[in-house]
């Protein structure tokens, strides 16, 4: 996957962002992008803060701390 936009719809649509596609959007946006890509970027951020994609990162997190 070549596109921020790849990456965001493969996990809205699984509702899942794994570690492997945090890295990925993570080099991605360090380079240039297109402003569908910045969209996309978004909508995933807000999904993730409706509940709508879980992040594996944060799952690890919380389970260290237990």
């Amino acid at each position: 996957m070549n596109l921020i936009r790849e990456v965001v719809q493969q996990a809205i649509n699984t509702g899942y962002l794994t570690l492997e596609a945090e890295e990925r959007l993570r080099f991605l946006l360090r380079g240039k992008y297109e402003q569908e890509d910045f969209e996309a970027f978004v909508a995933l951020q807000h999904a993730a803060m409706l509940g709508q994609v879980k992040q594996e990162s944060r799952e690890l997190l919380a389970a260290s701390k237990v």
